[in-house]
């Protein structure tokens, strides 16, 4: 079992781990081993609260399928069982991120200062505009 939080684990027999060949760089390697870990992760097998599942959906974004599947795919290392490390931790990181409920911003009047600064900057602006075009008689 894999504790995301103290309310919320996850059974490792739930996520499926398959290898595939890794793209980019790397001479020959590249061509003959599947080092690059791709995790397929069904968000339906766990009890979400709905809160909890709409901050997923959004955080995951592309990487979650219509149907619910998270789909990461973890390259970054040479070695197979790094790779797959790697697609655990961020599964993990994703699900936790998800979990924490964000806190409500409280609206704010704006200070006695802050409303003189932006009025003090607002004339200033206003006298380099004025005197902007072609000049006066009266000047």
């Amino acid at each position: 079992m894999l504790r995301i939080s103290r309310d919320l684990s996850i059974d490792e027999n739930d996520i499926e781990v398959s290898f595939v060949r890794a793209s980019g760089p790397g001479g020959q390697n590249v061509n003959k081993l599947s080092t690059a870990a791709q995790l397929r992760f069904d968000t339906r097998r766990i009890a979400l609260a709905a809160d909890v599942a709409a901050r997923l959906n959004r955080l995951a974004g592309q990487r979650m399928t219509k149907d619910g599947v998270i789909v990461i795919h973890a390259q970054r290392f040479r070695t197979q069982e790094r790779n797959r490390a790697d697609a655990i931790d961020r599964l993990l990181e994703l699900l936790r991120e998800a979990s924490v409920r964000p806190t409500p911003r409280r609206p704010t009047r704006p200070t006695l200062g802050s409303k003189q600064r932006r009025l003090e900057g607002k004339k200033r602006r206003s006298d380099v505009k004025s005197k902007r075009g072609s000049a006066r008689l009266d000047d």
